[in-house]
């Protein structure tokens, strides 16, 4: 990759590891956690409206909408507010920790439902760490409010990796990667908005604090809209297998905003369980075992 790819590549971790100090922020500032993921999707739906119009993109014909009304539940309903509900009991940092546990799931996903995604010597000890990782991040802890949280965490994870597998068929579509990005997140918004009304009803809700409302900003424009911009402007310069690197950069943003503007501070068993989760996406990351080989020679 070029140094311009790299330094995007840097600035995507740091928007994408944004997105859980500004889930925290949010949160403590007063805003409950549907009222939060249904902000960033509506809001993250007209922006990105707005950026197709701008580009003269394409909207998503209809024959499509079925495929992105399942593609929002899985890639935005789902996780968006697992992760709002989990980080209530849990630090930013240790939430991003746990999504990095998603390649591991897709692998899983991928061996079921993939006929070309067949399991590897790899594969298989990258997941093996990455659970690891997770039982040293979940030890001596009682089935409390925390591990429900992490669990959490791990189902998000999870229907991320079934996001992933789900979404191959957009690219037989035809269809533009805005345009997805565009139509997920309507109909999360379409999804999410009536559940929202009556669970959180926000019109009785106070007026919510100054750095909440710049939270919910930074979601919107920075995280998702600016952020999916960047990823596919990234995937067409460097390639999907060098993009994926952000994976190893999002928990390691989201542990130092988490620790520079929140004063969070982790474990040391979520350190270890970091390492662990690390070594695993290592493993599945096939130029690792390419350049073991290449040395041997």
């Amino acid at each position: 990759m070029s140094k311009a790819d790299w330094l995007r590549l840097i600035v995507l971790s740091l928007l994408w590891g944004g997105s859980f100090l500004f889930v925290s922020i949010a949160l403590a500032g007063g805003v409950p956690p549907l009222v939060l993921v249904w902000c960033r999707v509506g809001f993250g739906a007209a922006v990105l409206a707005a950026v197709l119009m701008l580009m003269r993109t394409g909207f998503p014909h209809r024959n499509l909408w079925p495929a992105l009304v399942v593609m929002g539940l899985l890639n935005n309903v789902i996780p968006f507010t697992l992760f709002a509900f989990a980080q209530g009991q849990i630090g930013a940092g240790l939430a991003a920790i746990l999504n990095a546990m998603t390649p591991l799931f897709t692998v899983l996903v991928g061996h079921l439902l993939l006929a070309e995604e067949r399991m590897t010597g790899p594969r298989v000890t990258g997941v093996v760490l990455g659970f690891a990782g997770v039982m040293v991040m979940m030890r001596g802890e009682g089935f409390g409010g925390t591990v429900l949280a992490k669990l959490a965490c791990l189902g998000a994870a999870l229907s991320y990796a079934f996001a992933g597998v789900w979404g191959r068929r957009f690219k037989r579509s035809g269809l533009p990667p805005m345009a997805v990005a565009f139509g997920q997140c309507a109909s999360a918004a379409v999804i999410l908005g009536p559940v929202m009304l009556v669970v959180d009803r926000p019109w009785l809700l106070p007026v919510p604090e100054t750095g909440a409302v710049v939270a919910i900003a930074g979601l919107v424009f920075l995280s998702t809209a600016l952020a999916y911009l960047l990823f596919f402007g990234l995937l067409a310069s460097a390639g999907a297998l060098n993009v994926q690197l952000v994976t190893f950069l999002i928990p390691v943003s989201a542990v130092l905003l988490g620790v520079l503007f929140l004063g969070e501070v982790l474990e040391t068993k979520h350190l270890a369980g970091a390492a662990l989760i690390a070594a695993g996406l290592v493993a599945i990351d096939g130029r690792f075992w390419q350049r073991l080989r290449a040395g041997a020679r």
